[in-house]
């Protein structure tokens, strides 16, 4: 079954403001830092808000019910920039995270500041201008989350899910991720539906998983729709809806999830939920697979062998093919599809498989 990724990421203003997996972390230019007057307290601003095959054809098989994974989760960032942001979410932003601590520091101690707190546990969580330091990092989100942070509450919940920072603690994160929730975080109604589809921490209750994940994608959370389009893709917690399902593909697909951009390319080739398209149904399929996916990259082998949606090219076919291979994506039909290209062909194939790879 499909594993949806847990997300912790902290979508914060930080200091004066409060969804995707996404999950991947960006070290913004240098700039010069500026110091702040002492005990100067800006007023608070919302940031905002912010996811078988024929024989001549790419569709795959029905996408089996996902069984999340939620004991590791990726390092937190701060998204969703609030160009109003103070000095410390500033310097945060510029990635001067020496200055970013030092502010941070004395807005937490002098001014009971929580977003400082949660700043300070994101810093020391990531090794960012401190040294990484897991407890330090848990004891200023338990701070943060004392005060009402909403992003601070899911940060410590899944250091208590993966048992960083101290011993595991899931019903301590539990409580801590429907609070976040409560309060209107997409992210932390997204990793707690995975709980609840998942089925240890908490009974498994697939409809309760499908209203916290339409929270999530009501919110523009991607992930949550890539989640939520699989349950009406298979009927898993509400009832089954093709059209809804691509809607959602759609929509994560326009926020980047590649995965949604692989379903919603297929679905597009095929029709399904969605008038056929085949040309665009390819050009999503070459995105995804130049973003590494390996299932994009075995279909668009597989549309480029047999000419469907666009015009047929064996070589090309060939090499993503051995692409999608060395990623692990095997697929024998193809194999025995493109025997006959020819061995200068072949070579050059993997050549440019091999060039495309070492230049990702």
């Amino acid at each position: 079954m499909k594993m949806f990724r847990p997300i912790a990421i902290v979508a914060t203003g930080l200091m004066l403001s409060p969804a995707a997996s996404a999950q991947t972390q960006a070290t913004p230019p240098a700039a010069e830092t500026k110091q702040p007057a002492k005990k100067e307290t800006p007023k608070e601003k919302k940031a905002p808000a912010a996811k078988k095959t024929p024989a001549a054809a790419p569709a795959p098989a029905p996408t089996p019910t996902p069984v999340p994974t939620t004991t590791q989760a990726p390092p937190s960032v701060f998204d969703n920039p609030n160009p109003n942001a103070d000095l410390v979410y500033g310097a945060y932003q510029r990635g001067l995270y020496k200055t970013a601590f030092d502010l941070a520091m004395n807005r937490a101690q002098y001014n009971g500041d929580p977003k400082a707190m949660t700043m300070l546990g994101e810093l020391y969580a990531n090794a960012m201008g401190v040294k990484r330091d897991y407890a330090k990092a848990a004891e200023w989100y338990k701070r943060a989350s004392d005060a009402g942070d909403r992003e601070a509450m899911l940060a410590l919940a899944m250091m208590r899910l993966s048992g960083r920072g101290g011993a595991a603690n899931r019903e301590e994160a539990v409580k801590l991720l429907a609070s976040s929730a409560k309060l209107g975080n997409p992210k932390a109604a997204y990793n707690l539906a995975l709980l609840y589809l998942e089925g240890q921490t908490l009974p498994q209750d697939l409809r309760r998983a499908a209203e916290l994940l339409r929270v999530a994608a009501d919110a523009g959370n991607p992930e949550a729709q890539y989640a939520l389009a699989t349950f009406y893709k298979e009927g898993t917690g509400v009832e089954k809806d093709a059209e809804k399902a691509v809607r959602l593909l759609q929509a994560a697909s326009l926020a980047g999830n590649v995965d949604a951009e692989v379903e919603y390319a297929i679905a597009m080739f095929n029709g399904s939920g969605t008038p056929k398209n085949q040309p665009a149904a390819v050009a999503l399929l070459r995105k995804a697979a130049k973003q590494n996916s390996p299932i994009a990259q075995n279909r668009l082998a597989r549309v480029l062998a047999y000419g469907q949606g666009a015009q047929q090219d064996k070589v090309e076919a060939l090499k993503w093919h051995w692409i999608a291979k060395t990623s692990g994506k095997g697929d024998p039909e193809l194999d025995e599809f493109l025997a006959d290209v020819p061995a200068a062909d072949r070579a050059r194939a993997e050549a440019e498989g091999r060039k495309w790879l070492g230049n990702k």
